[in-house]
């Protein structure tokens, strides 16, 4: 047994979700979106070091120690994985450890609107599923992943740093490739997939030109490409999407992503107020040949007319579905201010 399998093992049976590790700091998890510290006595360098170095073996730990940063996953038994995030600080080593499920949860025990399904039994395009880190895409993703899995015979690549969920083959054929392991980059990784006889690929993270270039590319020959980006709101998806861009190549770029674009599935997370625990509220974007029109023109601001005025298309906005779910009581008044993009319209109900 690995020297911090004790901490982890504290991690699982507490019900956190993520292990927090800083020399000079006690260590501390994050349960229900609070932290709570372990212990009181701080980390020392030695300690941390031990710990860190003996999980991550050395071929990663002198990678670690010359780059500053390091990302993997680790399994301490069958039931139990963690993706590990290491990081260099003022104060010397830290990390971050996240639970990563091994039973996958399907999208109807997520609760996250039906109308998701739709996006996995596309035969082509981009779907693209958003938020801050720590909202809860990878789950999501797994979910919609594991449906088509479950329900259509397909050819399934997935690129990651690192994998988190580890699929079994079920109707369908999964491939996942981890980068750093076993492909360089994103992008590599995607361009290897359009060989690779692929019917759905999705990209872990879309976070340069070069990778968001050939994911529209993929999504444009008939590939369904399923990404992630760090934007809370359908609009803003689109917005970082065609910025990535040099100024030259945005208008040749709108008219590839609103022919591509099939849907965007942005997600926060909220502390619960009926019952502990967090729960996924998301803003759904399906795109429509108005959607399409809109990203042409560059019009992105009309995007929230169309989510408000597609709701029989099973759209959303993400104020209305904090709304929605603020009145069935199940998160508080300053939870719904905090989050809500139009602040304003949440102030009064959150006594500000």
């Amino acid at each position: 047994m690995a020297q911090i399998d004790t901490l982890f093992h504290y991690l699982v049976s507490s019900g956190a979700s993520d292990l927090h590790l800083s020399e000079g700091q006690p260590p501390k998890c994050r349960l229900h979106g609070d932290m709570h510290a372990f212990r009181e006595e701080p980390l020392n360098h030695e300690e941390l070091g031990g710990m860190l170095s003996e999980i991550a073996g050395a071929p990663r730990w002198s990678k670690f120690e010359e780059t500053g940063d390091l990302d993997f996953a680790y399994e301490m038994d069958r039931d139990t994985r963690f993706r590990c995030n290491y990081l260099k600080q003022s104060n010397g080593y830290g990390a971050v450890f996240r639970i990563i499920p091994t039973k996958i949860r399907s999208l109807d025990d997520l609760g996250v609107p039906q109308v998701i399904k739709k996006f996995g039994h596309l035969r082509g395009g981009l779907v693209l599923v958003t938020g801050p880190t720590g909202s809860g895409k990878s789950t999501t993703l797994a979910a919609l992943i594991d449906y088509i899995n479950t329900n259509l015979a397909r050819h399934i690549v997935t690129v990651e740093e690192p994998i988190e969920f580890v699929h079994q083959n079920k109707r369908s054929i999964i491939t996942q490739r981890e980068v750093g392991e076993n492909t360089p980059s994103f992008a590599r990784g995607l361009k290897a997939a359009l060989r690779e006889d692929a019917d759905v690929v999705l990209v872990g993270e879309m976070r340069d030109l070069e990778t968001i270039s050939l994911a529209l590319t993929a999504a444009e020959t008939g590939l369904l490409v399923f990404g992630t980006l760090h934007t809370n709101n359908a609009r803003k998806t689109v917005d970082r999407l065609i910025d990535v861009f040099p100024a030259d190549q945005q208008d040749q770029v709108r008219t590839m992503l609103a022919s591509s674009l099939r849907g965007v599935v942005a997600q926060l997370l909220f502390k619960r107020s009926d019952v502990p625990g967090r729960l996924a509220i998301n803003e759904i974007l399906v795109a429509n040949a108005a959607v399409g029109a809109i990203i042409r023109e560059g019009s992105t601001p009309k995007l929230q007319d169309v989510l408000v005025a597609g709701k029989a298309d099973g759209m959303q906005l993400m104020d209305d579905a904090i709304m929605t779910t603020l009145k069935a009581g199940k998160i508080s008044p300053q939870e719904a201010y905090m989050k809500a993009i139009d602040k304003q319209r949440f102030a009064q109900l959150a006594g500000m």
